[in-house]
């Protein structure tokens, strides 16, 4: 076939519904999971949340499915999960449907790092010991005692964690492939954060979405000031320390490119991402009064105040003042953190059982007010 003929718009496709997002760490997925919940919410689906006061699905420990709130009554009749869990396939199939749609997201191990070092600085005993990012990476054994492995998951292939292996396994080629095949064959499709509205175009394509259902405001992004310089020695170090990431992200950034190539083209690419990049702007120039992420201390919303950790200021957005009903709604929904949005959720869909208790100000119950 020639390649027009193959560009020629196919048999229209209809959206799915029941998808599986695995939330990796510090790799944008905050800002995947507002997509997921706002498409819940579009098409009134239901969401797997975490049970009782869990604000993740049982994370670090491996995913079961008792960790989804009501699993007993509602069985395998949830559409969307896309809360942090430590992969588990066969507790995971438990929850979801049999036609499911599998998709995960994996980042650049270098920069990965750096952020997961000034995130987690307090709560991650290799990071809080060593002076500065570079001081780890120059000696990471020195910081990083495996006794401590489960307080240091995120110091170390915390990608190769998320999905459900062990971290802290010998580097060996036959072992590394075996991995990646059965991702491959767990997962329909890997994003890569690096290149996050090419992603978001190859996920609209991959589930047959419209551009609003993947439209974002980058959410729970820090501030640049935070952002520690890397050593090329540190680069260099990363690529050895953490080297089942680097193998994964090697693996996977490729085979990124090459689905883009074999479904959609850079040409057509490239089109599509002007246009989301363009209805963003629309959206932001609609929604907030800054037109960009504010640091912690310029939300004026204290119940739009992302959860702030480790060093990082935490960017969040401040709405217009003149927005109304459903505008409002939109715009609301569109920069709404993370556990917020989660706790409004589970509200909605579990309006008998105690809320959340996240420690957060209350005054984004009139959300509620549909």
């Amino acid at each position: 076939k020639s390649h027009k003929e193959l560009m020629t718009p196919s048999m229209p496709c209809r959206a799915k519904t029941n998808v599986m997002f695995l939330k990796t760490h510090k790799t944008a997925s905050s800002t995947v999971l507002n997509i997921m919940f706002r498409f819940a919410e579009r098409y009134n689906l239901t969401v797997a949340l975490p049970a009782d006061q869990l604000v993740h699905l049982g994370y670090p420990k491996t995913f079961l499915a008792h960790f989804v709130e009501e699993f007993q009554t509602i069985g395998q009749n949830y559409n969307i999960m896309c809360n942090h869990l430590r992969f588990n396939p066969s507790e995971v199939q438990k929850v979801m449907p049999v036609n499911t749609f599998y998709f995960s997201i994996l980042r650049n191990p270098i920069p990965l790092l750096e952020s997961s070092y000034i995130y987690y600085k307090d709560n991650v005993p290799a990071f809080r010991i060593s002076r500065d990012v570079n001081e780890y990476l120059a000696s990471p054994r020195k910081y990083y005692h495996p006794a401590d492995y489960e307080q240091n998951i995120y110091a170390r292939n915390i990608m190769w964690f998320d999905f459900g292996y062990d971290n802290n396994a010998e580097v060996n080629k036959k072992y590394i492939q075996a991995v990646l095949e059965e991702i491959e064959q767990n997962f329909h499709l890997i994003l890569i954060a690096d290149y996050f509205d090419e992603s978001m175009i190859l996920l609209k394509h991959a589930l047959c979405w419209d551009l609003d259902d993947v439209v974002y405001f980058k959410l729970n992004s820090r501030s640049q000031d935070t952002v520690q310089a890397l050593t090329p020695k540190s680069v260099e170090q990363i690529k050895v320390w953490c080297s089942l990431d680097w193998k994964l992200y090697l693996h996977f950034n490729q085979s990124f490119w090459s689905r883009i190539e074999k479904t959609i083209g850079l040409e057509e690419l490239e089109k599509e991402v002007n246009h989301l990049r363009m209805r963003q702007k629309e959206l932001m120039e609609t929604c907030l009064s800054d037109q960009e992420a504010v640091g912690k201390d310029h939300i004026k919303n204290k119940a739009l105040l992302p959860f702030q950790s480790g060093a990082a200021n935490i960017l969040g957005y401040n709405l217009r003042e003149d927005l109304h009903n459903r505008t409002l709604r939109t715009c609301q929904k569109m920069v709404m953190p993370e556990l917020q949005y989660m706790s409004y959720l589970y509200s909605v869909q579990h309006p008998h059982k105690k809320r959340k208790q996240l420690g957060l100000p209350w005054q984004w119950t009139s959300f509620q007010e549909k």
